[in-house]
């Protein structure tokens, strides 16, 4: 599965995987293997997965050091990558799985993208803007806001965090 965006003419066959013949495996399996490998880049480990109708569309995990660019989060790189897939800028009927509550600006980015319902793992106190901070989708201003659920293997996203940043500090 991609991290990366792929070029914009590429058929969505070739960028998509179905998790027919993948029993068991959920698109969180996917987020927190893309936030290992995040880790792993040195990168906060943070990963994101869109899904329509049981068929990713895009794995992605935070890459703004790598890519010298600050918007290269996970949830940003993910929506490029399955609109990309998609040949479309609008993400209806999509389903966004990350495991850190999104920030103010991938908020934004959900929205815009009509994302249809956003999973995510840990919340987000500092730097969240779907239930913490901004509350982006609560704001009159606000196009479009997604059905949220958080709290999804919430202990272990928050304890792959506290292991990055601790490591950092060492």
């Amino acid at each position: 599965m991609p991290d990366s965006i792929p070029p914009a003419k590429t058929r969505l066959a070739a960028n998509t995987t179905s998790f027919a013949g993948r029993p068991g495996e959920t698109p969180f399996d996917l987020a927190f293997a893309a936030a290992r490998r995040a880790a792993e880049a040195g990168e906060v480990p943070v990963g994101a997965v869109v899904v329509r109708d049981d068929v990713v569309l895009a794995v992605a995990h935070n890459r703004p050091r790598a890519l010298r660019d600050p918007t290269a989060h996970a949830e940003i790189l993910a929506i490029r990558t399955a609109c990309a897939a998609l040949g479309d800028e609008r993400l209806s009927g999509c389903d966004l799985y990350v495991t850190l509550e999104p920030c103010p600006m991938c908020a934004g980015a959900i929205g815009f993208a009509r994302i249809r319902r956003l999973y995510y793992g840990a919340a987000d106190p500092k730097g969240g803007g779907v239930e913490n901070g901004a509350r982006v989708f609560n704001q009159p201003t606000c196009h479009h806001a997604p059905d949220v659920y958080g709290g999804f293997r919430e202990d272990e996203a928050a304890q792959m965090l506290r292991d990055f940043f601790r490591a950092r500090r060492d």
